[in-house]
């Protein structure tokens, strides 16, 4: 059995973060050793081209001694109850001796000055990390933003030192392994069922979410679902709401600006930028920009600033993306709505907002997931689902009943469909709830089919048009 030298640090996972952590380590002058629980990993020879001198493990940890290591640093796509890994987490988690295992976001904390933003969440917590951090840019602040989004967080760090505000997506994998975060101000958006097969059961995933609290001056949650608010209640909290809001909360109401009574985003009884404003489609991103407004209101970004993007702000490609409208119907790419949680948020916060009815497009791999909460919302805001892809037969038999069900081969299929039944007034929405692996590499790529395909029905619409034009 081979081991880690005695003082070095061990880190686990050759992927984008591990890369991360070995270059941050590498300045530091900290010497380490990497490891890879795969025989043949991807990105192996760039590896060790990049650091010659580094020696790396490939295969099982338990096939490492890892008694000796001063630390072990563990990729977020590596679950620390890893054979091998276990006994050293159940250590940690008891607050034994070294070595402990931690995450390269605790890399991240200790050589951290400035003050960090970070924000969590089943779903949307790409849309407010870019908005929170166009934001404080328009405010002037010198920012930096990634983590589970882009950029890794210690690259950000090296590539950063001037940087006022750092703000993090940080997903629950990077939570689990972060001791105490401290951050500025920190969001927990919503919870729904996801990482299952990671976690083990939603209790767990949630403790895990709740990570981001931990030593922060401020949360931010969400009223409507209390899984979301810190279990200490001395973490002073401000709360979000798609309703009218109470004196301390965040939230929507009709408010009459001297041209008739509208809906408006508020603070309190305070109007902050009435919702036809907004670029972002949808009730569910109204709720994201409100998140934001209340992290940035802490942070002491300007009014004006955040107004400003909330204005210019289109929103994240395959996460409610208006991709185009023609005849009177709106084309949405939500193909990052890879689980029922995401789906629920897109179905209500758009179906609210149409004068038609949504053409649902689902489908794909539901890794197992409970469908039938699609089935309510859907009878309610929708004029037919249309169902590709490995698990249509189990989709169709979750939500078929009032509501029209086809079940189509492909997307394309489905969409050449829902061209065919859409009425003005309505939107096509592709949220399929489903991860894409069946028929596509990854939902970036379902996404972009959806998009090039409208893109192609709209043009030969007006080109029809065009035609029709008398000369």
């Amino acid at each position: 059995m081979s081991r880690v030298p005695h003082g070095h640090t061990l880190v686990v996972g050759l992927g984008l973060s591990g890369g991360a952590i070995a270059r941050h380590l590498v300045r530091l002058g900290t010497p380490f050793m990497m490891a890879d629980t795969r025989r043949d990993p991807p990105g192996l020879e760039a590896f060790r081209h990049a650091h010659p001198d580094i020696e790396v493990h490939c295969g099982p940890l338990t096939e490492l001694d890892l008694q000796a290591a001063r630390e072990v640093v563990v990729s977020p796509g590596v679950d620390p109850r890893t054979p091998g890994l276990e006994a050293l987490w159940e250590q940690t988690l008891a607050g034994g001796e070294a070595p402990r295992v931690v995450g390269e976001i605790a890399l991240f904390v200790r050589h951290c000055a400035a003050p960090v933003a970070a924000i969590t969440g089943s779903n949307a917590k790409s849309t407010v990390t870019t908005l929170l951090g166009e934001m404080a840019q328009e405010a002037g602040r010198r920012v930096a933003v990634g983590g589970n989004l882009g950029t890794p967080a210690l690259d950000l760090l090296q590539d950063n030192p001037d940087a006022e505000l750092f703000v993090l997506e940080l997903s629950s994998f990077q939570l689990e392994t972060t001791p105490r975060l401290a951050a500025a101000t920190a969001a927990f958006l919503n919870l729904s069922e996801d990482h299952l097969d990671r976690h083990g059961d939603m209790s767990a995933y949630r403790a895990a979410k709740l990570g981001i609290f931990r030593g922060a001056a401020h949360a931010v949650v969400n009223a409507e679902e209390p899984l979301t608010w810190p279990d200490d209640p001395a973490i002073p909290r401000e709360a979000f709401t798609t309703q009218p809001p109470r004196a301390d909360e965040w939230g929507i109401a009709d408010y009459d600006d001297g041209q008739g009574g509208q809906p408006w985003l508020m603070h309190g009884k305070t109007p902050l930028l009435a919702v036809a404003d907004m670029r972002l489609p949808g009730r569910h991103n109204q709720a994201n920009a409100l998140a934001a407004l209340a992290m940035g209101h802490r942070l002491g970004l300007s009014l004006t600033a955040m107004q400003h993007v909330l204005r210019r702000f289109p929103g994240l490609p395959h996460r409610g993306e208006l991709v185009g409208e023609g005849q009177g119907i709106r084309w949405i790419n939500d193909s990052k709505g890879t689980n029922v949680g995401a789906t629920l948020a897109a179905i209500a916060g758009i179906g609210t907002t149409l004068e038609g009815k949504l053409v649902w497009l689902g489908g794909g791999l539901g890794k197992g997931a409970d469908f039938t909460p699609l089935k309510a919302p859907l009878e309610r805001h929708a004029r037919e689902a249309i169902v590709f892809g490995t698990d249509a037969p189990c989709l169709a038999g979750a939500i078929e009943g009032t509501l029209p069900v086809t079940r189509t081969r492909d997307m394309a299929e489905a969409l050449e469909h829902a061209a065919r039944i859409a009425w003005p007034g309505d939107c096509v929405l592709l949220s399929p709830a489903c991860a894409s692996l069946d028929q596509f590499p990854n939902y970036m790529a379902r996404g972009d089919a959806f998009r090039d395909w409208v893109n192609r029905h709209l043009a030969s619409l007006d080109n029809r048009l065009d035609s029709q034009e008398p000369s």
